[in-house]
């Protein structure tokens, strides 16, 4: 009875507690609507405090230690302390977190918790494969629980906002942020966009409420994929058809999704940067589309307006951004210093900025951080689930989803268990940090499991390891450019005679970890450094190579793919990278990824993208020079949209459509028959295409508009179907109208963009 009466007493005393909270901070009371809590904080702020909501700091000091002094530290903790901050950035972990939002809750006025955001690109601390790897799986549940397991790492070490998913649509591989996308179609796009919010936040908005969940960001709005030359930061400059087919659907499609957050991109689209630009942020994100979360800026993009030549000064800047619907400011330190002055100055509406502060209010009551400013950090949980087991299965299940098999000639895939020496040559195959790849910026130093330490697991081979070249001239880091050795042969001799007495040769080449991801856009998408050089001469000592790619981006790999026998591509697969090579290499995992982008042959073709159009000159129909063409290479890709192989067969027949003619609005049933012919249990991506023959705007050769992922064990077929509404039959015209038109459309069915079983039916009037 006496423990009794405590608990009751306990309950009464925290009950009385929050009863005066609530009094004194109406907004504090649960039992009304966010809405209503809103309304009734907005009236109690100061124009001061307001615009302290649309304010984003980076981490700036010691936050366990004493109070700063000096510099821009001390001014960004005293404006911490005064309300005058709504968001950190790069704050991580439990005690870092608690000790800010201790400031923000405790020793301001309001009490107005922070959210706290952080780039979580590819997981937390225990990574998944790059994004641009994981589309390769075209596995949208996996996916999904990739970016579930990352939210659960992040959420325990107090991050409540990621700045992912990037759902730019990209076809030029010079850009290093290829890395971070989903690849050069819209449609795979989309999908991939809505697993990735669905995975970070849950499947509804009352589902960041939850501790495991975090809020999602969809960047870059707009077209940043679409940078002139692959050029980082550089202008774009491309047409409304393109825009409205390509660009917009993915972000479209996190908003349906749920997503809260967007952040605008670094470049110009029409002449006028995105983090100023009204027509994209007002009258298609918040207006067409009805978004109501908030818009942040990249990294210092509304200071970035005057060197655009945009903005005159930063006041022009600032009222500016705000102006064309950029909610929170991220590190351009202008909201705060000028906003105030250009609202009291009737230069900025007062309204814009209600509008901005209660968006970002919105989130924060979404996420719970009112009723508990401090549910992000337990530290208990903290220890817990950061790296846990469970989380390292899940990203190795990620990986092997993740790998493609290009290539697989004379029997050598997948390795046999026993009596084979293998010689397993390249730096990158003992490296245990590049395929982290560049953003991994909570993830330790050497987490990754290398190649070498993967197939050492399996112990009846003999395996010899030769690094055969050192890759980088000095450690390469995520703020520095990566330098490749070009001169240094000295571990060739070893690495020949390795090969030489080997019965199969794995070679690991590719990129660096840091090669691809922000700021590094190449001219040259080679082998970098001697790693061609020394692949073509182990071939000539041993013609039986394996050859595996760690890289960020596509490849132009056109020597290897004449006269290396097996090629799988690998990417940077993250911290569990080394067990999920070995065990696709052994066999004990049916590759089954397809490429999410096309791989040139050669940098000229760039960008290279399989829905591509007919021109009015497609083929050599008069036997001359005078057709779309290259006098010196194919203009094919050398592995297409789409491709993947498998150590089985898959045989299509039977392809089937409902009926020859619809009447609009009708949906269409495609079927097709898909057999696993081989000797190997195995997955398939089963892909339909269609190609809208004539139109008001002229569409692709082909577009996808459908896919499953079927898996077969040996002998057994399937029947799979598709149903084609209006939402895949159509497109956008230049003013942004979704039409759907009469006409006559082809459709071919297959496991790549390239080939497949051909029909097609008619729309009538």
């Amino acid at each position: 009875m006496k423990n009794k009466k405590i608990i009751t007493i306990g309950v009464f005393a925290l009950f009385t507690v929050g009863n005066m909270n609530a009094q004194k901070k109406p907004y504090l009371d649960k039992n009304k609507t966010i809405e209503q809590r809103i309304d009734l904080l907005l009236p109690l702020m100061t124009l001061e405090e307001k615009v302290g909501q649309m304010n984003q700091y980076n981490g700036f000091w010691d936050v366990t230690g004493p109070a700063p002094k000096g510099g821009t530290a001390e001014l960004k903790y005293e404006h911490l302390r005064k309300g005058w901050v709504g968001s950190m950035l790069t704050v991580r972990g439990v005690k870092e977190v608690r000790a800010v939002q201790k400031i923000a809750v405790e020793e301001t006025r309001l009490g107005i918790p922070l959210i706290i955001g952080f780039d979580v690109i590819h997981g937390y601390k225990t990574l998944s494969p790059i994004p641009l790897a994981e589309a390769a799986s075209w596995d949208l549940e996996a996916i999904k629980k990739s970016a579930a397991i990352a939210a659960d790492e992040a959420s325990a070490s107090g991050i409540n906002w990621t700045f992912g998913p990037n759902v730019d649509v990209a076809n030029d591989a010079r850009w290093g942020r290829v890395m971070e996308g989903a690849g050069e179609d819209a449609y795979l796009g989309s999908k991939i966009a809505t697993a990735r919010v669905h995975g970070f936040q849950g499947e509804t908005i009352a589902d960041l409420a939850k501790l495991n969940t975090i809020a999602a960001c969809a960047k870059h709005f707009a077209a940043y994929g679409y940078v002139e030359a692959g050029l980082e930061y550089n202008i774009v400059d491309i047409s409304n058809s393109k825009l409205y087919n390509s660009v917009l659907p993915p972000f479209e499609a996190t908003v349906q999704a749920g997503v809260r957050t967007f952040m605008n991109s670094f470049n110009t689209l029409n002449g006028v940067p995105a983090t100023g630009n009204v027509f994209l942020q007002r009258d298609i994100l918040k207006g067409k589309w009805k978004f109501d979360g908030f818009v942040i800026s990249d990294y210092a993009s509304i200071r970035e307006m005057i060197a655009h030549g945009y903005a005159k000064d930063e006041a022009d800047a600032t009222a500016k951004a705000v102006i064309a619907g950029s909610d929170m400011d991220m590190e351009s330190y202008l909201y705060v210093a000028k906003l105030v002055g250009l609202v009291k100055e009737g230069k900025v509406k007062e309204a814009l900025v209600d509008d901005a502060v209660r968006r970002i209010l919105r989130v924060k009551f979404e996420l719970g951080l009112f009723d508990d400013p401090y549910r992000y950090c337990d530290e208990k949980r903290e220890k817990v689930v950061v790296g846990s087991k469970a989380n390292n299965d899940g990203v190795l299940d990620m990986a092997k989803k993740s790998i493609v098999l290009l290539k697989n000639e004379k029997g050598l895939l997948p390795l046999k268990k026993s009596g084979q020496k293998i010689a397993l040559i390249g730096a990158l195959a003992n490296d245990k940090n590049s395929p982290l790849g560049s953003w991994r910026i909570a993830a330790d130093d050497n987490t990754a499991v290398s190649v070498l330490e993967g197939m050492q697991q399996y112990k009846d081979n003999q395996l010899v390891f030769e690094k055969g070249l050192e890759l980088l001239l000095q450690k390469a880091t995520f703020l520095t450019e990566t330098v490749f050795n070009t001169t240094d042969k000295s571990g060739f001799e070893a690495a020949k005679t390795a090969a030489k007495n080997a019965d199969v040769v794995v070679m690991v080449l590719g990129e660096y970890g840091f090669q691809s991801g922000e700021g590094r856009s190449r001219t040259d998408l080679n082998l970098p450094g001697l790693q061609q050089e020394l692949l073509e001469e182990i071939y000539k000592v041993n013609t039986n190579v394996v050859l595996v790619l760690n890289n960020g981006r596509p490849l132009s790999i056109p020597w290897a793919a004449e006269h290396i026998p097996a090629i799988v591509e690998a990417w940077q697969l993250g911290t569990q990278t080394g067990n999920a090579v070995a065990q696709v290499l052994y066999g004990d995992y049916n590759p089954s990824g397809k490429l999410p982008m096309s791989f040139p042959r050669n940098v000229g073709q760039v960008p290279i993208y399989y829905n591509k159009y007919s021109t009015g000159r497609p083929v050599d129909s008069d036997k001359n020079v005078f057709w779309s063409h290259y006098m010196d290479v194919e203009k094919t890709p050398q592995y297409p949209f789409g491709f993947g192989l498998s150590y089985t067969k898959f045989d299509y027949k039977n392809l089937k459509i409902n009926k020859t003619a619809f009447a609009k609005g009708e949906s269409v049933q495609v079927s097709v028959a898909v057999t696993n012919s081989g000797n190997y249990d195995g997955k398939e991506v089963v892909q339909l295409y269609i190609h809208d023959e004539y139109a008001s705007i002229v569409r692709p050769i082909k577009e996808l508009k459908g896919f499953e992922l079927v898996n077969l064990k040996k002998g057994e077929s399937k029947t799979i179907t598709f149903t084609l509404t209006e939402k895949e039959l159509g497109f956008y015209d230049n003013e942004g109208n979704y039409l759907v038109e009469p006409g006559t459309f082809k459709i071919m069915v297959g496991g790549s963009s390239d080939k497949g079983l051909e029909s097609g039916f008619e729309i009538k009037e």
